[in-house]
Order: structure tokens, then C-alpha cells, then sequence
């Protein structure tokens, strides 16, 4: 498989804030909800469909909630930008994913997260877990030159709803 390959067959996003700076702002406003087990991965090179995960663990749904709309409203406010589509509803699911097509943000429950455990199945991405101590994450600085995807590699993930992540019930 070429690395041609992992080209993204949707259309790009319009906004002018780069998948690194969305993601940072996902990491502090996750961060700023007390989400748990923050991580942030780098997929460029690897994934076709986006560059950046930040995943990010709410022990209840109401800390769940708070973590989505924290992620939403930061995003917006700073960049001005909004999902462009969403699986999963705060109070009713256990994992909910924000795409905005150069970043996917996934907010699980525990038991979801250790379940699908995102981190494991992308394991060729580099990762990187964040706390309130220490909040900056490297992967994230300008300077962080794009991996190389060598093996071409593109690992189907599974959605919330046990499809794949890429398929939404259409809610913005």
C-alpha cells in the first residue's frame, strides 16, 4: 500500500486554524474540565482522515457533557471554528467523538476507553499524556516534523455505535 494511500477522500476543512492548534486548544479545554488520562496522538502519515487525536477520559455523564461542551465552546470561541459532524450525545452516550476533519476528539467513559483502547489500535502513532502538571504536549509544538508512515498503514477504527469512527448520525 502506498503512502498515497492514506489520502483522505473527504474534502478539507475551510478554517484557517491548523489541526496542531485545534488540538491544543482541545487538550487545555479538556484539561480545564478535569478530564482524565488526556492524550494526545499524532497521525499524520498514518490515518488518511486526520491528523490529530485528543482523547480524553469523564468519570460521569455530567463530566462527560462538561468536557464536550468545554472542547466545542473553546474551539469555537478561539478559533471560530465547529464540528463538523458528532457521534454521540452527552447524557445518553458513553463515547463521544468531535470531528473536525484535521482533529477527532474522543470523550469516553472508563470502562469504553479501556475497552477500545485507541491508544493500543493506533499504536503506531506517537502519543502523548498530559496532566494539569505538566499540560504542554511536545506533539503539538510547530517544529514537530510530520511522521513518515512508512509501512502505509491505515487501521480502521471503531465508532461509538461499533461502525466505523468516520460515519456520523449527521448532528453538528
Amino acid at each position: 500500500m502506498s503512502a498515497a494511500s492514506t489520502q483522505s477522500q473527504r474534502s478539507r476543512r475551510s478554517g484557517p486554524t491548523p489541526g496542531r492548534e485545534l488540538a491544543r486548544i482541545a487538550l487545555d479545554a479538556a484539561l480545564d474540565k478535569r478530564a482524565r488520562d488526556v492524550t494526545v496522538m499524532d497521525l499524520r502519515g498514518i490515518s488518511g482522515e486526520v491528523d490529530y487525536f485528543v482523547i480524553a477520559t469523564g468519570e460521569s455523564d455530567l463530566q462527560i457533557r462538561a468536557i464536550v461542551d468545554g472542547v466545542v465552546d473553546a474551539i469555537r470561541s478561539q478559533a471560530g471554528e465547529r464540528p463538523v459532524a458528532r457521534d454521540g450525545q452527552p447524557g445518553t452516550s458513553r463515547w463521544i467523538v468531535l470531528d473536525y476533519f484535521d482533529l477527532a476528539v474522543h470523550v469516553f467513559d472508563p470502562e469504553l476507553r479501556a475497552h477500545y483502547d485507541l491508544e493500543r489500535l493506533w499504536g503506531d502513532a506517537p502519543t502523548e499524556t498530559v496532566t494539569d502538571d505538566q499540560p504542554e504536549a511536545a506533539l503539538l509544538a510547530a517544529d514537530t516534523p510530520r511522521p513518515s508512515g512508512d509501512d502505509g498503514s491505515s487501521p480502521v477504527e471503531a465508532g461509538p455505535d461499533g461502525g466505523d469512527a468516520a460515519s456520523t448520525d449527521g448532528a453538528a
